[in-house]
């Protein structure tokens, strides 16, 4: 089955930064803006874009990632010359083997999929990115600059640029050096982590690499600084849209924001649009006495209390007298009367009891922060959950 380009989706993080949101589930299967999961952005990236096969690298926890995949239905994935694969590590018979060691581990531990589509180009992807990106757009001027690899950047702020692999552009355009967060950066074009490859380029640099006992088995770190020293040419693709890296607590309470403002990031482009494997749910219902404010509230929510400048999930219920502002409310979760919920993230089907406090606006001080429940967790009445807390999964508040 010759395909011309198919994508590969690193999936499989521990997304050890997202804390308590992430001890039973892989981070790209973290609910996100209300409807949607993390992974939902990519894989309808792909779909878009015209790329209907997708090999999904799944370790951490895949068993709910991997059930909401299913067959690829829910983004027009279900193709029967390609489709979604969900791709674990694996080993034969009589093979030594480990889990994926690094990013380009994981796609060396898959060759043989990919060789199964002998494309020209190969996709890879994160699964833990808020964007939406036209892949056909960076493959056009891939092949037009003839490049062994194009990475997708952005600009950044020098300050930003310290935190990130940035490229340094020669005078023709193609990408001199790569830095990994350099102290004093010479460019400010950020690595986004989607990369388009000439796949028989990237079989032999994978190959070469996992034979290197000193590799860190990592793109960033070898697959790309390899690249340039062997002289290949890498292209940067500048992507002026909206992209979110949601890696930590801070930056998925701020994505989650974004998406209360159609300027940021438009869900309501009828010609891109974001799919996801919705809940059968009945409407969303808001009482006589509620009050919603600048808000997203989903199917099967139930609102009789305040709610303002909130993210709510489906089959979220916030009672008459409770209060939710500046908040993250994931699927299933319910705030009893009275309790108040500020400037907090709230796993899935975690109860916040009668009269309970959880979070508080900024204040300025150092210790300060977003509040974080995971998932089936009970905070009872009139208990407080302080500014940046971390509430995880077994224990009591």
């Amino acid at each position: 089955m010759k395909k011309s380009c198919i994508a590969m989706l690193l999936a499989g993080g521990q997304g050890s930064r997202l804390y308590a949101l992430t001890q039973s589930v892989a981070k790209p299967s973290v609910p996100f803006g209300g409807k949607y999961r993390i992974i939902d952005f990519p894989l309808s990236n792909c779909a878009n874009s015209g790329i209907d096969t997708v090999g999904v690298l799944t370790q951490y926890k895949p068993l709910q990632l991997n059930s909401y995949i299913g067959i690829g239905q829910s983004w027009d994935l279900d193709v029967s010359d390609g489709g979604v694969y969900i791709l674990p590590p694996y080993l034969g018979a009589g093979e030594k083997g480990s889990w994926f060691t690094g990013t380009a581990n994981a796609i060396y531990q898959n060759l043989a999929f990919i060789e199964n589509y002998d494309p020209d180009t190969v996709l890879i992807l994160s699964g833990d990115h808020i964007y939406k990106m036209d892949y056909a757009d960076m493959l056009r001027e891939h092949k037009e600059k003839g490049a062994a690899l194009t990475i997708a950047v952005q600009e950044v702020s020098m300050e930003e640029a310290t935190r990130m692999g940035i490229l340094n552009p020669g005078p023709d355009g193609y990408v001199e050096q790569f830095e990994e967060k350099p102290k004093q950066p010479k460019s400010n074009l950020a690595s986004m982590g989607i990369y388009i490859f000439d796949w028989k380029k990237l079989r032999a640099a994978l190959i070469e690499d996992e034979n290197d006992p000193n590799s860190s088995k990592d793109f960033g770190k070898n697959i790309i600084p390899s690249m340039l020293a062997e002289g290949e040419r890498i292209w940067p693709y500048r992507f002026a849209g909206y992209w979110r890296d949601v890696g930590t607590i801070s930056s998925l309470w701020d994505a989650n924001m974004d998406m209360l403002s159609t300027t940021d990031i438009n869900l309501y482009d009828e010609s891109w649009p974001i799919a996801s494997r919705c809940p059968i749910c009945p409407p969303a219902f808001v009482g006589e006495n509620a009050r919603v404010t600048h808000s997203i509230v989903t199917e099967g929510g139930e609102i009789y209390g305040v709610v303002e400048n909130s993210v709510l999930s489906p089959n979220v219920i916030v009672e008459e007298g409770a209060e939710v502002s500046y908040s993250v409310l994931m699927p299933g979760a319910v705030v009893k009367k009275g309790a108040v919920v500020k400037y907090a993230i709230i796993g899935e089907n975690t109860l916040i009891d009668t009269g309970a406090r959880v979070g508080t606006e900024p204040d300025g001080s150092a210790g300060w922060g977003i509040a974080t429940c995971g998932p089936n967790i009970r905070i009872r009445k009139k208990a407080t959950v302080p500014a940046g807390a971390m509430i995880y999964t077994g224990e009591e508040v």
